[in-house]
């Protein structure tokens, strides 16, 4: 297993999409980067596929992510809205692919329990363990950039096997407590 290494995670959208950055370097985990791609004044949906294509591909190019972590679409009542989120999410795997970087895909479900401890955590919930976990204030930062960089710490978590999803816990408090290791 490479022990250093950058991670992109994104949090595809077609109105906002977040992303966010970190570097391994052996145990050591820290955040390059975070932010979002803001399409809502883009005229149509394939001027948006476009942007999100060709800030991807600018976000590898300026990062050299070794790996990709992505959320998957939620299944939702609507199902235009959730076309139009695959085709997001699959322009941004397209742009990496173009790249050669490796994609890996998780649940929200899954991202959340393993940055929390809760599948059902709320996203303020996420971003206030990610400041712990990273030792970096998200206060200010959109929701979608710190669900991007939750991603790629989930990937990180999952592909290091630091993570175990059948382990539960009753609070931040307890998942801190279990998982001393976690802090960066």
């Amino acid at each position: 297993m490479k022990t250093d290494k950058v991670i992109l995670g994104i949090d595809p959208g077609t109105v906002i999409m977040g992303y966010g950055l970190i570097h391994i370097q052996g145990k050591q985990m820290k955040m390059l980067n975070m932010g979002v791609i803001k399409l809502d004044k883009m005229k149509d949906h394939p001027t948006r596929l476009k942007k999100i294509f060709d800030r991807t591909i600018e976000i590898i190019r300026e990062y050299h992510p070794d790996e990709l972590a992505i959320e998957a679409p939620f299944f939702g009542k609507n199902v235009q809205s959730m076309l139009k989120l695959g085709r997001a999410q699959g322009v941004a795997i397209a742009a990496a692919l173009s790249q050669n970087i490796p994609i890996s895909e998780y649940s929200p479900k899954k991202i959340k329990q393993s940055i929390t401890g809760n599948g059902n955590a709320s996203k303020e919930q996420v971003s206030g363990m990610l400041e712990t976990l990273l030792q970096t204030k998200m206060e200010g930062f959109p929701l979608d950039a710190t669900d991007g960089l939750a991603a790629a710490v989930c990937h990180h978590f999952n592909s290091s096997g630091v993570s175990s999803s059948s382990k539960s816990y009753s609070g931040w408090a307890s998942f801190i407590k279990e998982n001393p290791d976690r802090k960066a």
